[in-house]
């Protein structure tokens, strides 16, 4: 018997951006909750709970992800990452939660040998991916590339905490880490629940914001979820049909943002070094992992090395989906 559609109710001070509530419908055997966040239509699965727990766990992922939406989000003017860009080159303490992940982008960065590069942002003042053909010109991406560059940030251990230092000119933007972060901690929280509730073992769980995925394991028969990778040449089909009972799964690519001037595609993937589109990147790349976070680094930084993606990927050993 389908059960009525729900929606939870949040107090403002729980939805500082002011999205709409989450939904909870009950299909399938499944408790299905919705919300919106980070531009994306984020999703959860939820087998084996009781109504109750189930909205406790949708309300804690929602609540998650927009604080998360809400401190990093480079729109906004008022959060840490307004005050990280803005303080001209002065030191400026960050909190351990901001700190760690500027540590796993200096990891994304030495991986990738500089491709992978949270300060490439400022590429968007020239880039403007809107269905034109307008590509910048050579001084265009001159004059911004003395802008770019992640080694030129300083950070420091002082008494009080950490500190980071911006050069004048530059900005730093977590948005490439943001939405497989806030999967991560959503399954984290909601993991956390039903440990408490002792549900750990009688409720599984499936995350799906905007395509970044991760699982707290098979179903309750054992079989795994089955996840579509949409096809990039008709939309109502699969690439792929994946099998996932654990980990994570993150896709990049250009499938719906680019360019086209003279008979060329131009990606928006953009590298840091040159400030030029990678013509040569894949339009999808799917990459499982560990954690969400994992999986999106290395589709990202595969991305990155255009051409040569499957070569970074299988240098990696890990499973992969590509479309050209």
């Amino acid at each position: 018997m389908r059960k009525p559609n729900t929606s939870l109710q949040i107090e403002p001070a729980h939805n500082p951006a002011c999205h709409p509530p989450p939904s909870l419908i009950f299909e399938n055997n499944l408790w299905r909750g919705s919300f919106k966040a980070m531009a994306s239509d984020c999703e959860l699965l939820i087998e084996g709970c009781q109504q109750a727990l189930a909205e406790q766990l949708l309300r804690a992922a929602a609540i998650e992800t927009w604080r998360i939406e809400y401190k990093y989000s480079r729109y906004r003017s008022d959060n840490v990452m307004a005050a990280i860009n803005q303080s001209d080159g002065k030191d400026l303490s960050v909190d351990s939660e901001t700190n760690a992940l500027f540590d796993f982008a200096d990891q994304c960065y030495q991986l990738s040998d500089g491709l992978f590069d949270i300060s490439s942002g400022v590429l968007r003042k020239i880039w403007h991916f809107d269905g034109s053909d307008n590509i910048p010109s050579e001084n265009e991406i001159a004059k911004i590339l003395p802008d770019i560059g992640w080694s030129k940030v300083l950070r420091k251990t002082r008494e009080d905490g950490i500190s980071i230092s911006l050069p004048s000119g530059m900005e730093l933007d977590l948005g490439g880490l943001g939405k497989e972060y806030a999967v991560d901690r959503s399954l984290f929280l909601m993991l956390n629940i039903l440990v408490k509730a002792h549900q750990a073992d009688t409720c599984r769980l499936l995350i799906n914001y905007g395509g970044d995925l991760a699982c707290s394991g098979p179903r309750l028969n054992r079989s795994p979820w089955h996840i579509a990778v949409e096809s990039i040449k008709a939309s109502n089909k699969a690439s792929a049909d994946v099998r996932l009972s654990k980990g994570a799964i993150a896709t990049s690519g250009d499938a719906n943002r680019y360019l086209l001037k003279d008979g060329v595609r131009y990606s928006h993937v953009l590298n840091p070094k040159t400030g030029c589109s990678v013509t040569d990147a894949p339009h999808s790349v799917s990459v499982y992992g560990a954690t969400c976070m994992q999986a999106g680094m290395l589709s990202t930084i595969a991305s990155l090395y255009g051409k040569d993606a499957e070569a970074f990927l299988a240098a990696q050993e890990v499973e992969y989906w590509i479309q050209r």
